[in-house]
């Protein structure tokens, strides 16, 4: 090539080859190169809080499994003719800390079962979380 053409975007009669950027079109200024950890501090708050909830959420779910279980549990054992000390302490064994209450009204029995979750801030305060089971007295 001679002095004066241009090679690949060099200005004539340089002589100097400009590489080709990626990002030809984007556009970049200094002002904007905080822009993104601006974006991060606001958005961090969010994501910790939807986080949070969700946690909170998962525990509730997890504790609302326990306490159906404990109260099934405890009405099975009601229905077999047991004591109430013995379906609470069938009921603990399953959900240690569970609030019991037995019902019985021929022919049948109710257990119910309640808890509380760890409610945290976002709650201020803890969960109640219940379940009910009831059963046929065996005869």
């Amino acid at each position: 090539m001679t002095a004066g053409r241009t090679r690949r975007g060099g200005r004539p009669g340089t002589g100097r080859c400009v590489a080709a950027r990626a990002d030809a079109g984007a556009v970049t200024s200094r002002a904007d190169a905080g822009a993104v950890t601006a974006e991060l501090a606001v958005a961090l708050p969010a994501v910790v809080l939807v986080v949070a909830v969700v946690l909170v959420t998962l525990a509730a779910g997890g504790l609302q499994l326990r306490t159906a279980e404990a109260a099934r549990t405890g009405a099975r054992l009601a229905a077999l003719g047991v004591s109430d000390a013995e379906v609470l302490a069938g009921v603990r064994r399953v959900l240690p800390g569970a609030r019991v209450e037995v019902r019985r009204e021929p022919p049948w029995v109710e257990v119910e079962v309640s808890a509380a979750a760890a409610g945290s801030w976002i709650t201020s305060g803890p969960l109640a979380v219940g379940s009910v089971a009831v059963a046929w007295v065996e005869p």
